[in-house]
């Protein structure tokens, strides 16, 4: 079967994109990867880092950008530094003007800010010293300066609420990180193995070999990629294809790693070993798609870097300038500088993009649409027209039998001749003819069977010669006639295939087989239709075929026989007439298109390896009406990053205000600052949730 994700090694093949763009195609194994949801801009992680080194998760967490969680308190330690805020507070407003009292409230604070945020401030005292700014940075000098002025309570309660918003901030974004390292959770540990004396053994998956034969039970996930070689089942198979209802195994099937068995035994022959499975490599794509950053996301990265320098020149100015030319007082200016500070960390800004794009990416991956970056995800809103292939993307690809017609008495007899016939060849089109015709309880013997190239089978039957062949082979022998003309002709303007049956005197029968359409084409051109998107049609087939098919599907922009370097050049004339072009399809033909059009869709259970490599997105159950489901996830996604946007700028902007007018204290400051990250945290995993219209 085809390796719906093989692709080349991370950041070891990108072809040039014609537009300026470059295709990044990860793969490998799934150790290692890692999903950045950084709330710093990636060009200065290092400067948002706080310099502690925090325990690695499975994907190599350590910490988001400048908050550096190895360094936060318990919940324990947070509770007990916000009662102890809360003391100082509460001394400072009701205790006696008394030095006792004084120092009782200053030790209190002080309590406060060693049990929340010593790690904290200890990191914020380091990037200091290397004239990195990050949110750590910002919290020493906010403390310290509150300090400074006798605001002790206030410094106290800002690192209490602080620790206590960065906890509850990593546990919402660790929602997103772990979306798609819950599917590889999918995939058992152990596997139950034949032994080379033909005994089962329950033995760990990452010892199991290419080539072994393992057992499935009812109820249990398969552990490993691999073929069924015994037993028939129902398996969900949701997990990597996005695929709702249960499909039926049988011998020959493939099965995928960390789908469910619903019914019967399997036993399957193992394809791919553990960390290169379907599901390894889905689960590694997309967490190296975030190389890929989406344009909003680049656009951030650049405002955040040279936004908090600004708003430590702004404190600087207000500090020291307000007094000398507003005539502010020296600590209250100091004051609101403080609070200027606190509240200027861009984190919500920042974490408004990555947590949006992972999460619209992971919520991709359980629909069966690999995206392979988040600049693809947002880039997908933006189409305007869709070009597919015919064969093995509009169409299954498999001849099926569509129509047949007997000439004279006895169908019944002719029918099994037929099907005899037709069982005895493997041409594609002959064993559609016989899986078409029903099976009678006994066919005649077959005597003499020789196959007639590029012409038919001829064989005897009953004593009597037949042949199975086209319409040179009956021209040939003499035995073409008006009635079978008019017959293969209604056909053949469809762009059917015409089999006919002749014994030695007349033809008996025709047989009609063409190519149908996927199950899911007519809707997923009219979904596509519904979001403004012209479907149009590219394919090397002869126009008949190619006509009837589009015509069938609903797309009325079609051109026919076309070689690679034509489909290139038809994809660059949609550019040029529509705008913004996608490209769905199969095979190695067409590569060329999918690297011209702006956005590359492959199937993935059709699809070679050259066209899946090739395309950004690919569609894990060849489901077309993915790719309309694609444009409404990018416009959802780019609608969820505006929102962010506003929200962690408004919220900035209305608490900026209040601090230089004096109305926002410090802890004020920390609610706005953690609340705004939370606030699009939480907006950003709506992402995750399935798509109500989706099908």
């Amino acid at each position: 079967m085809q390796n719906p994700t093989a692709a080349p090694a991370p950041g070891a093949d990108r072809h040039a994109h014609p537009h300026g763009q470059a295709h990044s195609h990860p793969t490998g194994s799934a150790t290692g990867a890692r999903i950045d949801l950084s709330c710093c801009p990636s060009d200065r992680a290092a400067a948002c880092s706080s310099g502690a080194t925090a325990p690695q998760g499975a994907h190599g967490h350590s910490s988001h950008g400048g908050h550096d969680h190895s360094a936060l308190p318990g919940w324990g330690r947070i509770g007990a530094a916000l009662l102890a805020a809360t003391g100082a507070e509460l001394l400072h407003l009701v205790g006696p003007d008394t030095p006792l009292w004084h120092g009782a409230g200053m030790a209190l604070a002080a309590a406060a800010i060693l049990l929340a945020g010593l790690g904290v401030y200890q990191s914020g005292v380091r990037s200091l010293w290397r004239g990195q700014l990050g949110i750590s940075a910002l919290m020493a000098v906010a403390v310290t300066g509150a300090f400074a002025i006798g605001q002790w309570p206030e410094a106290a309660m800002v690192m209490a609420l602080y620790a206590l918003a960065e906890r509850i901030e990593e546990r919402a974004v660790g929602r997103a990180r772990h979306a798609i390292g819950a599917l590889l959770a999918l995939s058992p540990d152990e596997a139950e193995m034949q032994g080379p004396d033909g005994q089962w053994r329950s033995v760990p998956a990452v010892q199991v070999a290419v080539g072994s034969t393992v057992r499935v039970r009812p109820g249990g996930r398969v552990p490993l990629d691999g073929t069924v070689v015994r037993g028939r089942s129902a398996v969900d198979e949701s997990s990597v294809t996005g695929e709702s209802l249960a499909v039926d195994k049988a011998p020959g099937d493939p099965l995928f790693a960390g789908t469910l068995n619903a019914q019967s035994e399997l036993e399957l022959r193992v394809t791919a070993a553990a960390g290169h499975t379907t599901l390894d490599r889905i689960v590694h794509a997309v967490e190296q798609a975030q190389a890929a950053r989406a344009p909003t996301q680049r656009l951030v990265d650049r405002f955040a870097a040279r936004y908090t320098p600004a708003i430590f020149a702004l404190a600087a100015g207000v500090a020291v300038g307000a007094p000398l030319l507003l005539g502010w007082s020296w600590l209250d200016a100091i004051y609101r500088a403080l609070v200027l500070l606190v509240i200027a960390c861009p984190c919500a800004l920042v974490l408004s993009t990555p947590v949006t794009v992972v999460s619209g990416l992971a919520a991709a991956a359980r629909r069966g649409i690999l995206i392979k970056g988040g600049a693809w995800l947002e880039q997908a809103r933006g189409i305007r027209a869709v070009a597919f292939d015919k064969t093995g993307t509009v169409t299954t690809g498999r001849p099926v039998l569509v129509g047949h017609r007997f000439f004279g008495e006895g169908a019944e007899n002719t029918g099994a001749v037929a099907a005899a016939l037709a069982r005895r060849s493997d041409h594609p089109v002959s064993q559609a003819i016989a899986a078409g015709l029903p099976s009678p309880i006994l066919l005649p013997e077959v005597h003499g069977f020789t196959a007639l190239p590029g012409r038919g089978v001829q064989a005897q039957i009953a004593g009597s010669l037949w042949q199975l062949g086209n319409r040179r082979l009956m021209e040939e022998r003499g035995l073409w006639s008006a009635a079978a003309e008019a017959a293969a002709s209604a056909h053949e303007t469809e762009g059917r295939s015409v089999t006919l049956l002749a014994d030695a005197t007349a033809v008996r029968a025709l047989f009609a087989v063409a190519d149908t359409l996927r199950p899911q084409t007519v809707q997923a051109v009219a979904e596509l239709r519904a979001l403004g998107i012209v479907p149009a049609m590219l394919t090397g087939d002869h126009a008949a075929a190619a006509h009837t098919a589009a015509r069938e599907a609903g797309i009325e922009h079609v051109q026919a026989s076309l070689l690679p370097e034509h489909k290139l050049a038809a994809i660059a004339a949609l550019q040029q007439q529509y705008g913004m072009t996608a490209m769905a399809g199969d095979g190695i033909n067409d590569a060329l298109a999918l690297a011209q059009a702006d956005l590359g869709f492959a199937m993935g259970g059709a699809g070679t390896d050259v066209a899946m490599e090739t395309a950004d997105v690919i569609l894990m159950k060849d489901d077309l009406r993915r790719v309309a489901e694609t444009v409404r996830l990018s416009r959802r996604t780019h609608a969820v990053l505006r929102q962010n946007i506003a929200f962690a700028l408004g919220i900035k902007l209305v608490f900026l205000a209040l601090a230089l007018a004096g109305q926002a204290t410090m802890w004020m400051a920390v609610f706005a600052d953690m609340g705004a990250s939370l606030l699009v945290v939480a907006n950003g995993l709506r992402m995750l949730r399935p798509e109500r219209t989706a099908a």
